[in-house]
C-alpha cells in the first residue's frame, strides 16, 4: 500500500492486486502496536489513505499466479485467468504466520486455553481477555520463539518481532487485570528496536511481568481447565512446572504460501530461511533476480512496520530508477 501510494503520487499508474478481501494484511487484526501501543486502526488509516489515488487501481479477492518477461515488460497471470501487462512488478507477498499446532508439544488445537498471540490480539480488540469458560485468568503464560529459531520445524531464522510482541502484550494484559500474574519464558530477549528495551524495563520495573530464560518442553491439560508446563530455567539451574489460566504462543513468521508458489511458478529465488533472495542484502536490497521485479516488506525476511514501510519506499526508489532506465 505505501509503495503503491508513493508510487501513484509520483504520477505512475499502478495495479495493487491485493488477495484478500481488503488491503492492509495481518494489521488489519492487530490492536495496538509496539513500542508506544499507539492503536493498530492509525496505522491503517493512514495507509488506506495512501491508495485513495485515481492512479491506483485496487483489485482485491485474486492473487497473481506468474509473472513472466513479454517484450519489453512483465505479464503479471492473475488467478481469475487475466493477464496484466506492466512495465516493472513490486512484489509485497507478505508473510504467514506459523501454525502453533505444529509444535504439539504446546497443546494447540488440543487443550482450549493454548492460543496464539493473534488470539490474544482479537481479545485486546474485544475488550476482554477470558479463558475458554469464562474466568478472568490469574495467570498467564507467554512462550517465545514458537515457529522461529526451531530445527524441528526447519525455521532457523529469528522472526525479529516475537520478543517485543510478548513484551507489549504482557503489558496490555496487565493494564486490563492488574492482578494476574504474568510469565514470559524466552530463549534470549531480542529487543533491538528503539524503544524496544525501554519497553521490556518498564514491564519489569512498572508492571511486575517475570521472565524466566528457559524452553517450554511440554504443556498439558488439567483437572480445573487449567494448563500445566513444564520448563527449564536456565538462569536458576532448576526445573519448573506451574499452572496457567491461559498460555499464548508467539507464533513466528514464515515465508507466505502465495510467495512460495511464485518464486516456483516465476523462477524467484528463496534463501535458506525460505524468504524471497534479494540480489545484495547490503546495496539492492529490493532487488530480484528476474530484470523489472522488486520486492517490498516481509516476503524478503520478518520486519517490523516501521522497516516495511521504508523497505516499500526504498523499493520505489529502485522501480523508479529502472523505469527511468527503460
Amino acid at each position: 500500500m505505501e509503495a503503491a501510494g508513493v508510487l501513484a503520487d509520483m504520477g505512475h499508474r499502478v495495479s495493487v492486486i491485493e488477495k484478500e478481501d481488503k488491503p492492509g494484511g495481518h494489521i488489519n487484526r492487530w490492536h495496538a502496536l509496539f513500542p508506544d501501543r499507539r492503536p493498530a486502526r492509525e496505522v491503517t488509516k493512514y495507509l488506506s489513505a495512501r491508495i485513495k489515488n485515481s492512479n491506483i487501481n485496487l483489485i482485491t479477492g485474486l492473487s497473481v499466479e506468474k509473472i513472466r518477461h513479454q517484450g519489453n515488460g512483465l505479464a503479471v497471470k492473475i488467478s481469475d485467468g487475466t493477464i496484466m501487462d506492466a512495465d516493472a512488478v513490486i512484489v509485497a507477498t507478505g508473510f504467514d504466520l506459523f501454525d502453533a499446532s505444529r509444535k504439539e508439544e504446546y497443546g494447540y488445537g488440543i487443550y482450549e486455553n493454548v492460543i496464539s498471540s493473534p488470539e490474544l490480539e482479537d481479545m485486546f480488540n474485544a475488550g476482554a481477555v477470558r479463558t475458554a469458560d469464562g474466568r478472568i485468568p490469574a495467570r498467564m503464560g507467554f512462550v517465545h520463539c514458537v515457529g522461529s529459531r526451531d530445527e524441528k520445524v526447519k525455521n532457523h531464522h529469528c522472526s525479529k518481532v516475537c520478543c517485543v510482541t510478548a513484551v507489549k502484550q504482557a503489558v496490555e494484559a496487565k493494564q486490563l487485570m492488574p492482578e494476574c500474574e504474568i510469565f514470559c519464558f524466552y530463549m534470549d530477549m531480542r529487543m533491538f528496536g528503539p524503544l524496544y528495551e525501554e519497553l521490556y524495563r518498564e514491564s519489569q520495573e512498572k508492571h511486575n511481568v517475570n521472565f524466566i530464560r528457559g524452553k517450554v518442553s511440554e504443556a498439558s491439560g488439567t483437572i480445573n481447565n487449567r494448563v500445566s508446563i513444564k520448563v527449564e530455567d536456565t538462569l536458576a539451574g532448576r526445573p519448573l512446572k506451574m499452572e496457567v489460566d491461559i498460555l499464548v504462543l508467539m507464533t513466528g513468521m514464515e515465508m507466505s504460501k502465495t510467495g512460495s508458489h511464485l518464486a516456483v511458478s516465476s523462477g524467484l529465488k528463496t534463501g535458506v530461511n525460505r524468504f524471497f533472495d534479494t540480489e545484495d542484502h547490503h546495496f539492492h536490497n529490493n532487488g530480484s533476480n528476474m530484470k523489472g521485479v522488486f520486492y517490498a516488506g516481509t516476503c524478503t525476511a520478518p520486519m517490523n512496520i516501521t522497516d516495511t514501510i521504508s523497505h516499500a519506499r526504498a523499493a520505489v526508489v529502485e522501480t523508479i530508477s529502472y523505469l527511468s532506465g527503460k
